[in-house]
């Protein structure tokens, strides 16, 4: 270890603090020093606002769901009112962080007097538990884990995620595109409604498949 040559023991102080035994004249000991706090605090504000955000473009995006029918069929469902909030650390999309919420109300199969069931309380009661979230924890190997929470009820869910590719529209808007895929057992979220047919299967299928199609554009 180094002793200085003035054989003294010095203090180490905090960065931004004066030395008492200093003599300087109008500042008071231990008093910060504001220029070099200031640019700490600079420092860590442009770090926090290199954070990239990316709008959700949904007028070219979709999520929607199938499950089979009397066993033999997919009905294809969609949901058309979604909102997707995204960030990255930069513009290809590094560690990113994603959530997503559907209204359930805008739940849409095709048949009308199907969705006012599904909206109902054998299903979704959209009266009491109007959205569907998901907030996303890691994403790494085209894997995207999150907590799904549908009814009220919250269950870790793993969707493949295929990156479809990224660049600028003719108005110069930077673009990304993904598809998501998964399934889930809807009893693990209280949709329990089903109905045994004669031949000794059930009505509707308890497995789910979610698909989105995802286009995400740079903020400005």
């Amino acid at each position: 270890m180094r002793v200085p040559a003035d054989n003294k023991c010095h203090r180490i102080l905090p960065i931004g603090f004066i030395d008492p035994d200093q003599q300087i004249s109008g500042i008071d000991r231990y008093q910060p020093n504001s220029s070099i706090i200031s640019w700490n605090i600079a420092l860590n504000f442009k770090t926090i606002n290199a954070m990239t955000k990316w709008n959700f473009d949904a007028s070219h995006s979709e999520v929607t769901f199938k499950v089979k029918h009397m066993m033999i069929a997919n009905v294809t469902g969609a949901f058309g009112k979604v909102m997707v909030n995204a960030t990255s650390d930069d513009d290809q999309f590094s560690n990113p962080k994603i959530s997503f919420t559907a209204d359930m109300k805008s739940i849409s199969t095709g048949d009308e007097k199907r969705d006012g069931h599904l909206q109902s309380a054998d299903f979704f009661d959209t009266d009491k538990f109007a959205e569907m979230k998901f907030v996303g924890q890691t994403y790494s190997n085209g894997k995207l884990v999150g907590d799904l929470t549908i009814k009220g009820v919250t269950k870790s869910v793993e969707l493949n995620v295929e990156e479809g590719g990224n660049g600028k529209d003719p108005w110069g808007n930077y673009r990304l595109g993904f598809t998501l895929s998964g399934k889930i057992n809807r009893k693990d979220f209280g949709l329990e409604w089903n109905a045994l047919l004669e031949t000794g299967g059930v009505l509707v299928s308890d497995e789910v498949k979610i698909n989105g199609e995802i286009q995400l554009v740079k903020a400005a």
